[in-house]
């Protein structure tokens, strides 16, 4: 029954959605907009739905563009994510690796601006 809702995704969109309509979502952890609700255990709903939203709109003229316009969106994500812990948590050493993944996060960000600019493409 837990891989239902993954064979009417195999089976087409309009039947997964049809499905799913029915279901009661409050018991899932899902808000009536079917989203996450942010909870002390998990924060992160939020920032993971705008990462998935804005990657999902970022689109070049080809492949690689797409890419690097994708993994920008990824990178940014992951920092929203470092952020909330490090409001969260207490634990030093999880700052610690919360700090250096957002340090190295936006070093990754400035070479793929940089990529872009490089071949002439407007950065973001």
């Amino acid at each position: 029954m837990a891989f239902a809702p993954l064979l009417l995704l195999a089976a087409g969109p309009v039947l997964a959605q049809e499905a799913m309509h029915g279901m009661d979502h409050g018991k899932m952890g899902h808000s009536d907009t079917g989203m996450m609700k942010p909870t002390p255990a998990n924060p992160y709903p939020r920032a993971e739905i705008e990462m998935h939203r804005k990657m999902m709109s970022a689109v070049g003229t080809d492949a690689t563009e797409t890419w690097a316009r994708k993994m920008i969106e990824h990178h940014r994500g992951a920092i929203a994510m470092s952020q909330i812990v490090l409001r969260e948590t207490r634990d030093a050493k999880v700052r610690d690796m919360a700090t250096k993944s957002s340090a190295e996060q936006r070093r990754e960000i400035d070479e793929l601006q940089a990529w872009l600019r490089e071949h002439g493409k407007r950065t973001q």
